[in-house]
């Protein structure tokens, strides 16, 4: 699991994340929508930087800003981020969420965010990959709070969550006058319960733009629809 995950484009290292490269963030990285052609962007609890390295890849952003606060995490990042070809537009913080809200005066037009989320119902071993994982370390009302502070008028907001999240989080997003405005279902197989809800929001209230997305049609075989969202960063795709 420590090994490089290498792209098409870079190459990330994620031997120091509690929290490795997963299908999440792949998607997230690769359907949050650009067509508001973003100057800049700022990825909220970085991790090992793939979220902000595949929107380097994917935008012509000047300034691409992320957070990290985990120490081990952050170094990874930063490593991340110097490595690649996009390094001039990459910086890493390493602070809290709250403590950057506080400290930063410019506005993002962009902001992304694979938040940590309960995906199992106990804590691990582990604390780093607690403080990963579990929603202690970054509440929603606290992350949706810092958003609506730092995002631009006419900024986007993206991010995955788990679909059994989704209605309690759109209407907390909504106490802070953020709204969705595209929504992608994720959904393993056919057959399977819909896993994930990717959300994009803005200031803008409008008609939500609702999308589901198949991974597989079997084990390793996967949908067009899948390939095509995923191709630009997969080297087997």
């Amino acid at each position: 699991m420590n090994k490089p995950f290498k792209f098409k484009q870079f190459t990330v290292q994620q031997n120091q994340c509690a929290m490795k490269i997963g299908t999440d963030s792949v998607l997230l990285g690769a359907w949050t929508p650009m067509d508001t052609n973003p100057f800049s962007i700022l990825d909220i609890g970085a991790g090992t930087g793939i979220l902000s390295l595949m929107l380097a890849q994917r935008s012509n952003a000047q300034l691409i800003d992320a957070i990290e606060v985990d120490d081990l995490a952050y170094e990874q990042c930063v490593d991340n981020f110097e490595a690649s070809p996009w390094s001039d537009r990459l910086f890493c913080y390493h602070a809290s969420l709250e403590e950057f809200t506080d400290e930063i005066e410019d506005k993002y037009d962009l902001i992304i965010s694979n938040p940590p989320f309960y995906s199992e119902d106990y804590k691990t071993e582990s604390e780093q990959r607690d403080l990963a994982r579990f929603t202690d370390a970054l509440p929603f009302d606290h992350l949706l709070n810092s958003v609506s502070q730092l995002l631009s008028e006419d900024g986007v907001f993206s991010v995955i969550i788990p679909f059994k999240e989704e209605d309690a989080f759109i209407a907390l997003a909504s106490k802070f006058k953020l709204f969705p405005n595209s929504l992608l279902h994720v959904k393993g197989s056919s057959e399977s319960e819909i896993k994930r809800s990717l959300i994009s929001f803005s200031f803008s209230e409008s008609e939500i733009k609702k999308e589901t997305l198949i991974i597989e049609t079997s084990r390793h075989q996967y949908t067009n629809d899948y390939i095509n969202l995923t191709k630009e960063f997969y080297l087997k795709m």
